[in-house]
């Protein structure tokens, strides 16, 4: 029995020493917030952020306690912070900050709703903010032109420019431009197309292009590239005067068949493939290749394109050469066209080639080809004519030719 005393009389006075603990415990918590009950307001909601350039958009749902007064935001382990009220009624989707002045870096941030007694919400975290700047701006590149087919000059003047496609953070392309009445203007390229127009383009004048980004799809800002570009030059094809041609009739030039068929007929203003007489025709007594010679009458320093018309059957030459040279005078080859070293004396009379033409169809019908870029002046054509579609190795007809000079 004894046992039994002594257990219970042990037990008595534990229980009596915690519950002493506890109540000086209770007092000694209750005097740390000084008899004050820990409130804890209602907590925003759904924080998010809108990078910009060195600065950010911070914004987030609103608490829907009606006792909020304002919210705290933090950043720099809360060395800086900002303070936003809350609105008068509760019915916002969404309240917001703009943090300014940040550096080209990752932020944390935090958001506090304290309500009108000073209770502190529990925080609310956003972490890995990335901000923007300098750098992401520096390593920006413009769009880049169609290299392949840059730009095509419309009947009105108007120029259509081409661009290669772009990647998805681009939003967009401003191209700046002078017109006709000597204005700069600008136009818009989306990232969405790769062509726009340049209305009312003033020939042969300056065209610049600066591209913009975005980090993010929901970025604050738009960065431009730090540099415009120069876009190619443009030039509009104006058609050389056919009235000054003339024929010429330089050593080994190819004969026409008869007088009727000589190669005046080549500017004579036909369109469309002619028949026989009206045609250019050789007389066969030169093999393939030949060449024929002409004056255009004038020089120009930038020939640019020449458009063949065949005949309407036969002899259409599908394999030829474009010669130019400014100056006539001492420039005679001294070979037939058909002789393994004619191009190379050719170039040693001063003759240029402006292209090598390969056509895969019939030769009939009009045939536009461009000349090489920045050509020396022109002023003498030779055509040498190489293969012709009826597979006759002496005979080439035609039907015209035309010429424009990049303006």
């Amino acid at each position: 029995m004894r046992k039994h005393y002594k257990f219970y009389f042990i037990l008595t006075m534990l229980v009596t020493v915690l519950v002493a603990a506890c109540d000086k415990s209770d007092k000694e918590f209750r005097d740390f917030l000084e008899d004050k009950e820990l409130i804890y307001p209602g907590v925003p909601l759904s924080i998010k952020a809108r990078a910009g350039n060195e600065r950010v958009m911070i914004y987030w749902t609103p608490s829907p306690d009606p006792s909020i007064e304002k919210y705290v935001v933090y950043w720099n382990n809360k060395a800086d912070s900002a303070i936003v009220p809350a609105p008068a009624t509760n019915t916002r989707d969404s309240i917001s900050v703009i943090v300014p002045g940040l550096f080209e870096y990752t932020y944390s941030f935090i958001v506090h709703a304290i309500d009108k007694s000073g209770n502190r919400s529990i925080p609310l975290d956003l972490n890995n903010v990335k901000i923007y700047g300098s750098v992401y701006q520096g390593g920006l590149i413009n769009r880049f032109p169609d290299n392949s087919s840059p730009y095509e000059v419309q009947p009105n003047g108007d120029v259509l420019v081409r661009f290669a496609a772009t990647d998805t953070t681009n939003v967009g392309t401003t191209i700046t431009y002078t017109n006709n009445n000597n204005q700069q203007v600008t136009a818009f390229l989306s990232q969405f197309n790769n062509t726009v127009t340049l209305v009312n383009y003033k020939p042969s004048t300056a065209v610049t292009y600066q591209s913009a980004y975005v980090p993010a799809t929901n970025a604050l800002d738009t960065f431009k590239v730090v540099t415009p570009e120069t876009f190619p030059t443009i030039y509009t094809n104006v058609l050389c005067n056919k009235s000054l041609f003339a024929a010429l009739n330089l050593p080994y030039d190819v004969q026409p068949y008869e007088s009727q068929t000589s190669i005046a007929k080549l500017w004579d203003g036909s369109v469309g493939q002619q028949g026989y007489p009206n045609i250019f025709h050789s007389n066969g007594s030169s093999l393939l290749p030949h060449h024929f010679t002409f004056d255009m009458g004038a020089v120009y320093n930038n020939l640019g394109v020449m458009e063949t018309t065949g005949r309407d059957c036969c002899h259409n030459p599908t394999e030829y050469e474009v010669w130019g040279i400014e100056n006539i005078t001492g420039a005679e080859t001294t070979v037939p066209g058909n002789d393994g070293g004619w191009k190379a004396n050719a170039i040693s009379k001063g003759w240029v080639l402006l292209a090598d033409v390969i056509r895969s169809d019939d030769g009939k019908g009009p045939y536009k080809i461009n000349f090489m870029d920045n050509p020396p002046p022109v002023r003498y054509i030779r055509v040498r004519v190489k293969k012709v579609a009826s597979g006759e190795n002496a005979y080439s007809n035609l039907s015209e030719l035309s010429f424009w000079n990049r303006q």
